[in-house]
């Protein structure tokens, strides 16, 4: 997605209570990355001036799933407790600044391709708007629009989100005393970091696994094609309690530490978590499809990259591999980031701070360019 810029928010005066240093080239200016979930959220500051990304902070805590309603957050007030609290007592490292990209839930947004052939830039807006007006079920003054071009096709990819959403994100970054830079997508985010990957030339579908639902985008120098399908973790817990007969808590235990790979009990999970993992089949399959129908190009999919906190479930990445006949991985942020002195995210965590990582890594001149 293209991000969702903002600059017209008060000066921070600091969720950890302390003011970064003036400076006087916004080049200079450093920010953090704030990924907000569904009871959950993740914080990453990086110093990427020279070579690979060094980290400087991070940290991760939970917060009552009750202050967000439909992707909107209804009470501000217990996430921005939830932030105080990590800032002054579990991050690991420092926040240096008080300058936030903030991540919006992709699940929440309309997402469609658009054709641009020769259009200028003023022509592609408008072609834009008109595309949104006629396809998306949503009245435009409701929503906030903005759009990225797909590699060097003749394609931009539209991403549209209700306005009280990004609206109710930017109350909290005020009511914590941030500067709000930068609103972007959790896919968005994730492509960001993939940018980086050795094989990002290659035509690839991400797919961020989330506690709601799984989102599904195909990446080809840009994202290009995105879907979003409910077999969230959360959902799979509730099959592994079903199927076992067993309490939430042990059922988390067992997604995390067997999941559905090799265990005594393989056979039932599998079986009893059916039908998430046939609905998250198909829609890859179905996304896949499209995205190969229409490719002027004829590129076909050559790898599958699973992020998020989901993604961490053993056994997932091989029954995909099985069931889709392509190579199937987990995305790994930490092999992009040195972290120097400080202490590594541990292995069961990594992969949830993939969206943290991409908004971290956005430069100032990307913001003001």
């Amino acid at each position: 997605m293209g991000s969702m810029k903002n600059t017209n928010v008060t000066k921070a005066t600091g969720a950890a209570q302390r003011q970064p240093k003036k400076q006087l080239y916004f080049e200079d200016k450093p920010l953090f990355g704030l990924d907000i979930g569904r009871s959950s959220l993740r914080v990453m500051q990086l110093d990427h001036l020279d070579g690979k990304p060094k980290m400087v902070g991070y940290g991760s805590t939970t917060f009552d799933p009750a202050a967000v309603v439909d992707g909107v957050i209804q009470k501000p007030e217990i996430i921005a407790k939830a932030v105080q609290d990590l800032f002054r007592h579990n991050l690991v490292g420092d926040i240096t600044t008080s300058r936030v990209a903030v991540s919006l839930p992709i699940a929440r947004a309309f997402t469609r391709t658009v054709e641009t052939p020769d259009l200028s830039a003023k022509e592609i807006a408008e072609a834009v708007h008109t595309e949104a007006e006629q396809y998306i079920p949503a009245a435009i003054d409701d929503l906030y629009l903005d759009y990225s071009r797909v590699g060097t096709a003749d394609e931009v990819f539209l991403v549209a989100i209700p306005k009280k959403i990004v609206d109710s994100y930017l109350i909290l970054t005020r009511m914590l005393g941030l500067e709000a830079v930068l609103f972007e997508t959790t896919i968005g985010a994730g492509a960001q970091l993939f940018a980086r990957d050795p094989n990002e030339s290659l035509p690839t579908v991400l797919v961020d696994c989330g506690s709601e639902s799984a989102d599904i985008t195909v990446y080809r120098g840009g994202l290009a094609v995105s879907g979003t399908v409910a077999s969230g973790g959360e959902k799979i817990t509730k099959l592994i309690m079903q199927t076992l007969g067993v309490s939430e808590k042990e059922a988390v235990i067992i997604k995390s530490k067997y999941g559905i790979g090799h265990s005594k009990k393989q056979a039932q999970i599998i079986t009893g978590l059916k039908p998430v993992l046939t609905m998250l089949t198909k829609e890859i399959k179905r996304t896949i499809r499209y995205f190969e129908e229409r490719s002027s190009s004829k590129d076909s999919i050559a790898q599958i990259l699973l992020m998020g906190g989901g993604a961490n479930m053993p056994g997932l990445a091989e029954y995909l591999t099985d069931d889709l006949r392509i190579a199937v991985r987990s995305f790994d942020p930490g092999s992009y980031i040195d972290f120097g002195r400080l202490q590594p995210i541990s292995d069961s965590e990594r992969m949830s701070y993939v969206t943290a990582a991409g908004l971290a890594l956005t430069t100032p001149v990307e913001i003001f360019a």
